[in-house]
């Protein structure tokens, strides 16, 4: 699925990644600053949740309480490689029920879950942003 939008459309954008993604995983690939901490904000809010979402860039990962479920929200820009990741106990998230955002998934290739929804966000000169949804 691919999807092209203005920043006033992200709750539109948001209920239709929640709408068409078949997984809990969700992967967000993108140029700093196209947008990624601010589509999760919104996904975050349509599960249920009235938690401050910051990106969690210096903690690694945040918890946010949804309805009936939890948010770990994690940022990988800063480390240097999956060991760090891997020593934070990244892979106990994985074996949850709860939702999984990540952002800079490329820094972490390899601990991948092996079902996923990626999203790859882009942006152009006219602040279009252009999201492609697939799954995995």
């Amino acid at each position: 699925m691919q999807l092209t939008y203005k920043l006033e459309d992200l709750d539109k954008i948001a209920a239709q990644i929640l709408e068409k993604a078949n997984s809990k995983y969700m992967l967000f690939s993108g140029e700093m600053g196209v947008g990624k901490t601010t589509l999760i904000k919104e996904l975050v809010k349509q599960l249920g949740s009235t938690d401050q979402v910051s990106s969690p860039t210096f903690s690694l990962v945040n918890e946010y309480e949804a309805e009936n479920t939890a948010i770990y929200h994690f940022d990988f820009y800063r480390i240097e490689d999956e060991a760090e990741a891997f020593d934070m106990g990244f892979e106990d998230y994985l074996n949850d029920s709860h939702y999984v955002v990540i952002e800079w998934p490329e820094k972490i290739s390899n601990l991948w879950p092996e079902h996923y929804t990626l999203i790859e966000l882009s942006e152009d000169e006219d602040q279009l942003r252009t999201l492609t949804l697939t799954e995995f």
